[in-house]
């Protein structure tokens, strides 16, 4: 009753403070449907050509292409603490898509967040990020999107708790945590650099897994890169939490990491460090391995130079737990990963300094002993053995070691991981 009573004051709380953000931002001029000058699209250096490579970079076809649909007709569900979001149709059908949108709604969209009709969107859109594309980038995603076969999918409606079903809240939230800007060169840097940033920060929108979220739902820019959480589906098609990993140059992150080895990765599915799983595996596969050589690099010297961020992974595993999960290590998983774990070729990845095992959050590792990868399919080739799963094989308590046992070994250092932990994720 004590937790039921808090909740309700947190939420009643919550919904006042954005009433009244929204009031004051209303006033302040930024009403949905408030016009934001658009360039013309005449005048800006833009193409389809270059909208396809874009569209690629931003892995639109993976956040909008449900299972079994045509491409870019929305229907993905996005599950959030708020509720359920599904995204929209972007073919330019002309009465469920983008076929009605002009240039100037769809600038406004992306640099505002803000819909034809007027409407707040939801920035599970990453309207904060696209805000950063020049005005040519989004020409061309017009042109491209515009170029499509329309599809006749009306959009589904959402599945949102009260008060964020209510779309006029985001005016508050835009006040505080919206820069509609465009990216802007650091003259200190290199044009690789800087090219990079634009990749990784604009259009790519990295930050949006890997950067944790406040109780409002937006990023919290002083942990950027430092890894976040989102709900995924595990290679048996159910829903489950995954932790994105820390992308800075902590060594809970890719200290460890050449620049080779995240082009490798970000371009093949795999590298001397891993191989691509999980939520990474649509990203891989829609959108990164279609990438220039030249830009992947630019994202890893970019990724490279990231400040080294931590998050906090709670208490340390005890010798008891770590006995227990060595023996586990052992049984189960030294054949493939060797006693060293440095990994078998063609069986185990290297579990050295890995951002996965040290995730402030242990969710993707339960997961993958729990599942085992999820690996990507043609037109990749995985060279190794096959994890199996260990969900029927060993119990919450036996995963619950050996995942301790792992991050505290190996060059990793992380808390331990309960069994508790392990029964949420299955």
């Amino acid at each position: 009753m004590g937790l039921s009573r808090q909740l309700i004051y947190a939420l009643c709380g919550v919904t006042a403070l954005l009433v009244v953000l929204s009031a004051y931002a209303t006033m302040g001029g930024l009403r949905a449907g408030d016009a934001l000058p658009a360039p013309r699209l005449e005048s800006l250096n833009a193409s389809v050509e270059s909208g396809r490579y874009l569209a690629r970079a931003g892995n639109c076809y993976a956040c909008h292409t449900s299972d079994g649909s045509e491409p870019y007709s929305g229907g993905v569900a996005f599950h959030t603490p708020f509720g359920t979001l599904y995204s929209t149709n972007i073919t330019p059908d002309r009465r469920t898509g983008l076929g009605e949108w002009k240039f100037a709604d769809f600038y406004r969209a992306m640099k505002l967040g803000i819909g034809k009709e007027g409407q707040h969107l939801y920035p599970a859109f990453p309207y904060t990020n696209y805000a950063k594309l020049n005005d040519a980038d989004i020409g061309s995603l017009y042109l491209f999107l515009q170029s499509r076969e329309p599809v006749h999918a009306p959009a589904r409606p959402n599945e949102l708790d009260f008060p964020f079903s209510q779309r006029q809240m985001l005016a508050g939230w835009k006040w505080l945590y919206h820069d509609d800007s465009a990216f802007t060169p650091e003259s200190s840097k290199s044009a690789v650099w800087n090219r990079g940033a634009y990749l990784v920060e604009g259009p790519g929108h990295c930050g949006a897994c890997h950067t944790p979220r406040n109780a409002l739902g937006a990023e919290q820019t002083e942990l950027a890169f430092s890894g976040g959480i989102q709900m995924a589906k595990t290679k048996l098609g159910q829903y489950r939490r995954w932790s994105a990993v820390n992308l800075t140059s902590d060594g809970s992150g890719l200290a460890s990491w050449s620049v080779k080895d995240i082009v490798d990765y970000l371009k093949t599915g795999k590298s001397d460090k891993s191989i691509v799983h999980g939520p990474m595996r649509e990203v891989v596969m829609h959108s990164t391995r279609y990438l220039t050589e030249s830009d992947l690099r630019a994202m890893a010297i970019y990724l490279k130079d990231l400040p080294a961020r931590r998050l906090g992974s709670g208490p340390k595993a005890t010798e008891q737990q770590l006995q227990s999960g060595e023996l586990v290590y052992t049984v189960h998983c030294g054949s493939c990963h060797l006693p060293t774990g440095l990994g078998a070729e063609g069986l185990g990845v290297t579990l050295h300094q890995n951002p996965i095992i040290q995730a402030a959050d242990p969710s993707s590792l339960i997961n993958v002993i729990l599942y085992g990868p999820h690996l990507p399919g043609p037109p990749f080739s995985v060279d190794r053995s096959p994890m199996k799963m260990f969900g029927k094989r060993l119990s919450d308590e036996d995963i619950a070691a050996v995942a301790s046992y792992l991050r505290a070994n190996f060059n990793n250092d992380a808390g331990a991981v309960t069994s508790e932990q392990v029964n949420v994720q299955r």
